[in-house]
Parts: structure tokens; C-alpha cells; sequence
């Protein structure tokens, strides 16, 4: 059974295509058949597809929106014989699905009308991916079967206490506030993952997970499901990012305002493209060059790096609370997987706990998945690269399953 995942950011689209043959393998066993990247959506950008593990196609060129996108990326699988003549399955991450779409979708007209009725919450997180539906849709025509995979739908169980805002609750009712959590495909992958290696049931996993990268976030993961999360009813709250804020006194907005005679539209941008990592910096919001401008003494890089490992330690001693201790503490995003620097200063000084790194298998795993814990280290520690599109994947499998659709035949008009 192929299946193709359809990944959408901002300026970006990544795909996917696997061999699901065996539905019931470990998560991240799956046969990769091909994947890429379109970068810089919107802009002159770069493409680059892969078939195996060989490189068949890159390019420069501007690709005008996320539709576009689409299109060369179902060409290219096209003239590679990948759609030719086998069943194949769709699925789509949408950043957010408010209060509705709390599992995986089969998306008809109606799905697309709810999640296009989303905006008021989600604009613009999911217009990317409205984007590359309607194009998929139009390829491939509208009565065939794709999947909408939400990365919301992990927090949706939530309990109350955890995913209320103490805000008068008529209003909290009427514009249907509360904490909804981001990232929700890789904490799920992470703690699937985390099963899988260690032998754990899923019902007994008890977990930090930690996704950092240009945007972090922290789950507390009881029972295989999330309890707490960082990010809340936008993507803005929680730890420090590359260029957003994160939890900062929501007074803020209003003193600015007025202070600088901008309007609140103004100051939420700040907040959420010209803060964190960048703002502290002045620089960039890449760890990468931070951590090499600290070397070079760089008072400001190395005061945003500070703050970033520090309030990434606030959450994990956070959650370690909400959840009476871990198992295991789990690195997941660009940063956590790339940077053991980050991930010890992040665990510094936390013996108090039984968290304990040993320092050779830290420094070792670099993009890899790996245990870097202590070996009697109470609670462990463990490198997970996320892989979105294998969740993305395998719910797009279960949800037809479940709904007995027949795979089709991909036919590209």
C-alpha cells in the first residue's frame, strides 16, 4: 500500500511517499519509497525530490503558492512510475483543527468547508495546507479518498484544568478559547517511537517530550497521551522560540501599543516574528550560528542561548510535576536532535531529579536516535528524530481502513 504525506509550513512543503504494506511494523520501520522539499513557497526558492536514497531532481525556481507546490511534486511522482499503477492514499497535516477535527479526516466538501470555517482561529496556519488539498483535489479529482491529519488533535483530551484559560468563562464559551497545543504529530511520534525502542505499552509510557526547533514545545505525555502542552491557543505561548516570544505578561501587548502608537496587529507581530532567539540576539534565530557567535564572545547570543535552555529546564521541572516523575526525557526538532551543547545545558543541574546525561553518547548523537541518559540514571534521556510524515501516513491508512474505502487509482489530470 503506498501512501503519500503532504506536509505544509509557512513558506515550505515537504512530501513523503511510503510502502505501508505491513500496517502493523513498529512506527518508524516504514519504507521510505521517495520524499522532498519545496523550499521558500511564495518566493525564488530551491526543490529538491528523491527517489530512494538517490537524488533525481533540484532546482531553483519561484513557485508562486503551496498549490503550485503540489503540483510539481504529483508531476514529478508521475514521471517516476511511483502513481502509476498501484492503490495509494493521501494525507494532509492541517495545523489546526479548533474543536471539531479531533482525529483523522476523510476529507470530502464538507471537511473542506469546516476547515476552511476555521480561520477565525487558525488563519493563517492552515491556508498552506487548504492550498495543497484543493490542488491535490483538482490532480486527482474530488471524489477520491485523501486524509486530514490535525496536529491538534494529540492535546484534544487534555483535562480541563490543564487546557482552560482562567478567563471569564462566557467568553472563553463564546469564541471557543482554551489551550489547543501544536506539534502534535511529533510529540505523538516521539512518544510512539519511545515505546517501540524501549518495549514500554503505550498505555504506561510517562514522558517529557521536548520539540525544539525554529518553534519549540514541551508535552507532558501520561498513558501515551498528552496532559499538558506548552503551546496554547496560538503558537506564541510557552518556551522561547527562534523569532517568537513565548510566555510573556500579556499586558505587553497593550503597553506597546500605546507606547509606540502601533496597533495591536503590530505588536503581535513583533511578538511572534521578531522575538525569541532573534529579538534576544539581534542577530538570528538560528542555534547554530548563536552557538558559534558565543565562542566569538558574543554578550547577546550567548544571553539568548541562556535564556532558551533555561525556560526549556522550567517546563521539563514543570511537567516532571504534572506528571509525579518520567520515565524518560525526549529531544525531538532540529535543535533537540542536532545539538547536544543545548541538550546538556538544558539537563544541567538537574541530578536533583535522577536526570543525568552521560556526556560521550550526548556529544555522539547528532541526528541520530540514541539513549544519552546515564546508565543508572533514574530518569532517562533519549534523542528521537521526528518524523512527522510517518504519523501523517499511518492515519491516513487507519482512517479509511476504518471508513472501508477502497484504495483508487491515482489518474493525474
Amino acid at each position: 500500500m503506498k501512501v503519500l504525506a503532504i506536509n505544509c509550513g509557512d513558506s515550505k512543503l515537504k512530501f513523503d511517499l511510503f510502502d505501508l504494506s505491513d500496517e502493523n511494523a513498529p512506527i518508524g520501520t516504514e519504507t521510505r519509497l521517495a520524499r522532498g522539499t519545496v523550499e521558500r513557497v511564495g518566493f525564488y526558492g530551491r526543490i529538491e525530490f528523491v527517489a530512494g536514497e538517490t537524488t533525481c531532481l533540484t532546482d531553483e525556481a519561484t513557485v508562486s503558492d503551496h498549490s503550485e507546490a503540489t503540483l510539481r511534486v504529483l508531476d514529478w511522482l508521475t514521471s517516476t512510475g511511483l502513481l502509476d499503477t498501484e492503490g495509494l492514499a493521501v494525507g494532509h497535516r492541517v495545523a489546526h483543527g479548533g474543536h471539531r477535527f479531533v482525529e483523522p479526516t476523510l476529507i470530502n466538501d464538507e471537511v473542506m468547508e469546516g476547515i476552511n470555517n476555521l480561520s477565525v482561529l487558525a488563519s493563517p496556519l492552515n491556508e498552506p495546507s487548504l492550498k495543497a488539498i484543493r490542488a491535490a483535489r483538482l490532480a486527482l479529482g474530488p471524489s477520491e479518498r485523501m486524509v486530514a491529519v490535525f496536529d491538534t488533535a494529540f492535546h484534544h483530551r487534555m483535562p480541563e484544568y490543564a487546557s482552560r484559560y482562567a478567563i471569564p468563562w462566557e467568553l472563553a464559551e463564546k469564541h471557543r478559547i482554551r489551550r489547543y497545543g501544536f506539534h502534535g504529530l511529533a510529540h505523538r511520534y516521539m512518544t510512539e517511537r519511545y515505546a517501540a525502542i524501549t518495549g514500554t505499552p503505550l498505555e504506561k509510557v510517562r514522558l517529557v517530550t521536548l520539540q525544539l526547533g525554529n518553534g519549540c514545545s514541551a508535552s507532558a505525555v501520561l498513558g501515551g497521551r498528552s496532559v499538558d502542552t506548552s503551546m496554547g491557543f496560538t503558537p506564541l505561548e510557552g518556551m522561547m522560540m527562534g523569532a517568537r516570544s513565548g510566555d510573556a505578561d500579556p499586558s505587553l501587548v497593550g503597553f506597546l501599543a500605546r507606547r509606540e502608537e502601533v496597533g495591536v496587529k503590530d505588536v503581535e507581530e513583533w511578538l511572534n516574528a521578531r522575538s525569541g532567539l532573534l529579538g534576544i540576539s539581534g542577530l538570528s534565530e538560528d542555534m547554530r550560528e548563536l552557538l558559534k557567535l558565543e565562542q566569538d564572545r558574543d554578550d547577546r547570543a550567548a544571553l539568548a542561548i541562556d535564556m532558551f535552555c533555561y525556560r526549556v529546564r522550567k517546563y521539563v521541572g514543570a511537567y516532571l510535576a504534572a506528571l509525579s516523575g518520567a520515565d524518560a526525557i525526549v529531544f525531538g526538532g532540529g535543535i533537540g536532535e542536532n545539538a547536544p551543547e543545548i541538550r546538556s545545558r538544558v539537563c544541567a543541574g538537574m541530578d536533583w531529579c535522577g536526570l543525568k546525561l552521560d556526556e560521550a553518547r550526548n556529544a555522539a548523537a547528532v541526528g541520530v536516535e540514541a539513549r544519552i541518559s546515564d546508565a543508572d540514571a533514574d530518569i532517562h534521556v533519549y534523542v528521537v528524530p521526528v518524523d512527522e510524515a510517518a504519523v501523517i501516513a499511518r492515519d491516513a491508512v487507519i482512517c479509511l481502513n476504518r471508513q472501508n474505502v477502497p484504495l483508487w487509482l491515482p489518474k493525474i489530470r
